[in-house]
């Protein structure tokens, strides 16, 4: 394979849909697709993809059930505390982007020492997104941006991007979703501009070491000329 995506994106959709075709609770969908995804970031940095950026609850989230809500943030910690040792093994730096203010206590110290204990790892970025939204992400540069009070002609693209979650990450080069969905669904809206799109029909929890191989195929096949 001649070009391998250094960053990735991933929609992990699909969870609920796999748990009601299986007969089971929702939330042992949830679970299911976590588990993916600690494999999927493997498999990533087995090929050689360098970040990960992956959607683990976004801004609109929050508008569902409290005992979903709650049990996802429950999971969150769990995914980030449990595997601390699993990422150190295998030199995978995690960082989280998103509304950490409207995080739990508990999650937001997980986050922290997990933040803190892989910040010297280098072999796979991990950057999960949770409270987070494309739109908010954009809004939430441009105050940065008001509060530094800095005057409108100093503002280019390269400054804009340093003041976004992702600052001082390389665009995305590669988004993979889960179960066909055909939309961003606000998610990192600036950093995806000239991203490749691949979309799979399988629910996340389905997805699978080869289906990832087959993404990884059809980007190598594609011409990316950033509109030249």
């Amino acid at each position: 394979m001649k070009h391998v995506p250094q960053h990735i994106v991933l929609f992990p959709d699909g969870n609920r849909r796999w748990a009601k075709n299986k007969g089971i609770a929702s939330l042992e969908g949830h679970m299911q697709g976590y588990k993916n995804l600690l494999d999927f970031s493997e498999w990533c940095k087995n090929r050689g993809v360098k970040v990960l950026t992956a959607f683990g609850f976004s801004t609109e989230n929050w508008n569902r059930s409290p005992e979903e809500v709650n049990y996802l943030m429950k999971l969150l910690e769990s995914c980030l505390v449990d595997n601390l040792e699993k990422y150190d093994k295998e030199g995978t730096k995690v960082r989280v982007i998103g509304q950490r203010d409207r995080l739990p206590e508990s999650l937001k110290n997980a986050v922290e020492k997990v933040e803190n204990a892989t910040k010297n790892n280098s072999n796979l970025f991990l950057n999960l997104a949770i409270s987070y939204g494309g739109k908010w992400d954009i809004l939430n540069a441009v105050k940065k941006i008001i509060y530094d009070k800095i005057q409108a002609d100093q503002i280019n693209e390269e400054l804009f991007e340093n003041h976004l979650s992702t600052a001082g990450l390389r665009s995305p080069d590669f988004v993979i979703r889960a179960r066909e969905e055909k939309r961003m669904s606000n998610f990192v809206l600036w950093q995806a501009a000239y991203s490749e799109l691949y979309f799979s029909p399988k629910l996340w929890p389905d997805f699978s070491e080869q289906d990832l191989d087959e993404a990884l195929e059809e980007y190598d096949q594609r011409h990316r000329r950033f509109g030249k």
